[in-house]
């Protein structure tokens, strides 16, 4: 395929700088779309021209419990990532969409539905997707109170999402001056966590809390907001947490966590994207700029996910 628009993840920055791991050379870039430009004699769903969209992962083991669940994300044998994994079929390493071709099997190609700009579609390949799954296991419908911790690139998209699905948003922040973009987006309300009297006002409000915030950060006050057998999902920051069992305990509390998604979530999330007409709020940048992209990200300016334009490699 040829990349034609690729997201700048926060979890780029962790993976160059070796948060995550120590990666060595790497091409980032797990959250792109672009056009089919050939095809294997074997492949049956793709023509040439058409418009894909490539996530996080791009190959898996096929056979294992997980894959055979549609959450080839967690691949018993180890997902193949979009980069800095290893290429099952040569064991090179693979390199991501900063980049203006890439090769892939195609089951982990998606189609990208025709009304989505395939430029603000390109983070629901990633950040999507990972607001999307814990939304789904949480059984998020009408009804359902959903607090968002962060308004980035993947909080967003969470209170995009959950509204959509027919939940009661309300988005946490430290100060106020997103309150609008939060309703905006879908929220019905801004809680601030910075003010005492209003988080003892909201302690057992929610059912799930989805935190996005990408730095180490205190997790018990948002523990103690969650109502009876509440959920808090940890998506942002990929560090140690400090924690006591206690925290869980009253309320019988439940702290999860999850990576991306299965080829099953991300079709479903795709089609609900384009039912609903989701994207990413985006600030476009030509590929030359991804060092202005990163050193922005870093510092939290950008509203809210920056997408590269790779029509500048030509």
């Amino acid at each position: 395929m040829r990349v034609e628009y690729c997201g700048v993840c926060h979890s780029d920055l962790h993976r160059i700088r070796g948060v995550l791991r120590d990666e060595g050379d790497l091409v980032p870039g797990h959250e792109f779309t672009g056009t089919v430009t050939a095809a294997g004699a074997a492949v049956a769903g793709f023509a040439l021209g058409d418009r894909v969209a490539v996530g996080t992962i791009v190959d898996s083991c096929g056979v294992c419990p997980m894959c055979q669940a549609g959450q080839e994300n967690f691949c018993y044998e180890g997902a193949t990532s979009t980069y800095g994994g290893t290429d099952r079929v040569d064991g090179t390493k693979t390199k991501g969409g900063y980049s203006r071709e890439y090769v892939l099997r195609e089951k982990f190609a998606y189609r990208l539905p025709g009304g989505l700009d395939p430029a603000a579609a390109a983070p629901l390949m990633c950040a999507g997707i990972t607001m999307w799954e814990p939304l789904r296991a949480a059984g998020t419908g009408p009804g359902s109170r959903v607090a968002v911790a962060g308004l980035g690139g993947l909080g967003h998209l969470g209170v995009k999402l959950a509204a959509a699905l027919g939940a009661q948003v309300t988005v946490l922040s430290r100060t106020p001056g997103k309150a609008a973009d939060a309703r905006k987006l879908g929220a019905t309300d801004l809680l601030l966590t910075t003010d005492d009297k209003q988080m003892e006002q909201a302690r057992g409000r929610f059912d799930l809390i989805l935190d996005t915030i990408s730095a180490p950060h205190d997790v018990p006050p948002l523990l103690r907001l969650l109502t009876l057998d509440g959920t808090l999902s940890l998506l942002g920051f990929p560090g140690e947490i400090p924690l006591r069992i206690m925290d869980l305990i009253y309320g019988r509390k439940k702290l999860t966590s999850s990576g991306t998604g299965g080829r099953r979530g991300t079709a479903e999330m795709l089609a609900s994207s384009a039912e609903h007409g989701i994207t990413a709020d985006i600030e476009l940048l030509p590929s030359a700029r991804v060092q202005e992209a990163l050193t922005r990200l870093d510092r939290g300016d950008v509203r809210y996910r920056f997408v590269l334009d790779l029509s500048d490699l030509g």
